[in-house]
Order: C-alpha cells, then structure tokens, then sequence
C-alpha cells in the first residue's frame, strides 16, 4: 500500500487536485523581430551589448536589471542598449529564449 492508497483511506472525501505550473507569462512585451546580441571590446575591456528592442523603454530596462542580477555582473542601459560588462553572449542569449524572445548572435 502507498501512500497515495493511505491517504485515501484517511480521507475518502477529498478530491486531489492537478496542480500543473502555469507557463510562465512574461510582464514584458515580446517582440517579432530578434534582439542583437553583439560582443565588443572597449578600452582593452570586453562588453556585451544588446540592440533592437522596440518595445517599452521601461520594459528593457526591466529586462537589463534581471539580467544583471541573473549574470551577477555590472552594466547598464543607455540610448536604447544594454551593456553587460564582460563576454555572456551564450548566458544571455539563453535567458532571453527561455523567456520567450527571438536572439541573433552578431560577430565573433
């Protein structure tokens, strides 16, 4: 007997329910065309910056602060880019597929 069979047998009332988890809905608008994901070196330093969001500006600097944090790495948000300090081109590229977004890899 498991415990499924014991659990019924002390409560043969109760109906179980099918908690499936939701599919996560992203607060931030997702566009058609793809974001650019390019890899550039200034002052001898590596950056990451991210392009072609034409959504809410409110929105991407949304998505730069939960990229900072996810990445544990500085950055910001200027003319309508994200710089992330440092080369995360496949960490970032895969957090934006998770959420939903379409990502195109420029140079290197």
């Amino acid at each position: 007997m498991d415990l499924q069979d014991q659990l019924k047998n002390l409560f043969p009332d109760h109906v179980p329910q099918n908690d499936e988890p939701a599919p996560a809905k992203s607060d931030i608008w997702l566009q058609d065309d793809p974001i650019l994901c390019k890899y550039e070196k200034r002052k001898g330093k590596p950056i990451t910056i991210l392009e072609g969001y034409n959504g809410a500006e409110s929105d991407f600097k949304k998505l730069a602060k939960e990229l900072k944090t996810r990445l544990s790495v500085g950055g910001s948000f200027k003319e309508g880019k994200i710089i992330i300090q440092g080369d995360y081109r496949d960490k970032i590229m895969h957090i934006l597929k998770e959420k939903g977004f379409n990502v195109k890899r420029v140079g290197g």
